[in-house]
């Protein structure tokens, strides 16, 4: 067996949960490959016995891997993501941050976690990608063109509104006037999407939401549309440019430029143990349905 490691920081106390790891991998006899600054990490605040291989870019791997253990919370899985691409190689996300809404092994947990995977007492919950096309011949965007959660434009430099002309399978819906518009997938639903306002998703519905960012119309009001569907996206700003953002990573886009939005033809595996459910994290990270009258005396 074949897993990749990635992890973006050293948390203080995490040390412990990295070894813990490493060392059941080692028992299992598994070959293990770590992102290369991650390993950095690891050597300066821990000694590792065994020397391990590492990588750097995405170029570096490929399907022999059999798992991807991300360590961190949920940016860290989105910033995994973009070593992974279209590999399908599975995700399994160790929270040693916060919230860790995709991120649901717990650091607590892990040895007993190794040993249901191991076990195959899991299943792999696939993850719609969004990727954005442009008009302005962008080479970082075009490298990096896709999110798992959502894809944004905002303003930029300015406290005035900008306007995003917004058209469905080249048909107008409208023109918000926002501070700009979020295209989240089901995954994204919980994420920016859901602070301004937009509804949970199912993680396995075939949709996305497009959500305004404190839109100056009344009537303004997130909508829920079939994930094979083209959004073309154009923005007037009173400054030169405007902001695009892909889950965390941020370009810069012309004033007047198109972006166009649609479902990338690949998805993320998720690796979801027996013992976790989405709607159970969504009660119990996101407190869903929390109501005194449901405690049970």
């Amino acid at each position: 067996m074949k897993v990749g490691i990635y992890g973006q920081f050293y948390h203080q106390n995490s040390g412990i949960y990295i070894q813990q790891l490493l060392e059941a991998l080692h028992q299992r006899n598994v070959e293990v490959v770590i992102e290369k600054n991650f390993l950095e990490l690891i050597n300066l605040h821990d000694d590792i016995d065994k020397n391990y291989s590492h990588f750097s870019t995405f170029e570096e791997l490929d399907t022999s891997y059999d798992l991807f253990f991300s360590i961190g919370g949920d940016g860290t899985i989105l910033k995994t993501i973009t070593y992974v691409r279209d590999l399908e190689i599975p995700i399994a996300g160790i929270n040693t941050g916060r919230l860790g809404f995709l991120a649901t092994i717990k650091k607590e947990e892990i040895l007993s976690s190794i040993e249901l995977i191991f076990e195959k007492r899991y299943y792999l919950s696939p993850r719609s990608i969004l990727m954005v096309e442009d008009t302005s011949g962008d080479e970082d965007l075009k490298e990096l063109n896709f999110a798992m959660n959502e894809i944004a434009v905002s303003r930029r430099n300015t406290t005035s509104m900008i306007t995003v002309h917004t058209s469905i399978d080249n048909e107008f819906l409208t023109s918000y006037w926002a501070d700009g518009l979020i295209v989240a997938t089901p995954t994204g639903s919980t994420g920016y999407s859901l602070s301004c306002g937009g509804p949970v998703m199912m993680p396995d519905t075939n949709s996305l939401v497009i959500t305004p960012i404190a839109p100056h119309n009344l009537n303004a009001r997130p909508l829920v549309i079939s994930d094979d569907k083209e959004i073309k996206l154009r923005i007037s700003s009173r400054e030169e440019d405007y902001l695009v953002s892909l889950d965390s990573r941020i370009h810069t886009q012309p004033d007047e430029s198109t972006i166009t939005i649609k479902k990338a033809p690949f998805k993320m595996n998720m690796v979801v143990l027996e013992s976790n459910c989405f709607l159970e994290t969504l009660r119990k990270k996101m407190l869903w349905g929390e109501d005194k009258r449901n405690k049970i005396s």
